[in-house]
């Protein structure tokens, strides 16, 4: 079993800046990523990296937002700058590892941006 612990959300206005933490319990040999649930909307993946370094983010935040990890200290990070109001929702941290193969959830953290 793998624990997420979220942390760093909060409310910041148009234009501000925000940094996520997820904590891992226990290091992580597969792909870690945040993604976002609104109000009345579905989860959407906002950015992934892998063991590489390797990322992906959705197009509406990329060149505003960045993820990176830190291995030794089993934590996945994820710089928002320039925040815009479609970026408020709740954050989540997810690990997905290959041996065995599962999915892990943390509980979330919220961000809000006033429009």
């Amino acid at each position: 079993q793998v624990q997420l612990v979220e942390s760093g959300g909060g409310l910041v206005q148009s234009g501000g800046s925000l940094r996520l933490s997820c904590a891992a319990s226990r290091s992580i040999a597969g792909i870690m990523g945040w993604y976002r649930q609104a109000p009345g909307e579905q989860r959407e993946l906002v950015a992934t990296i892998d063991l590489g370094g390797n990322t992906y983010y959705r197009p509406s935040v990329k060149g505003r937002f960045t993820i990176s990890r830190d291995n030794a200290k089993d934590t996945v990070y994820l710089q928002m700058n320039s925040l815009k109001p479609e970026d408020t929702a709740v954050y989540i941290c997810n690990a997905r590892t290959v041996y065995p193969a599962a999915d892990y959830w943390g509980q979330g953290t919220r961000v809000t941006v006033p429009s």
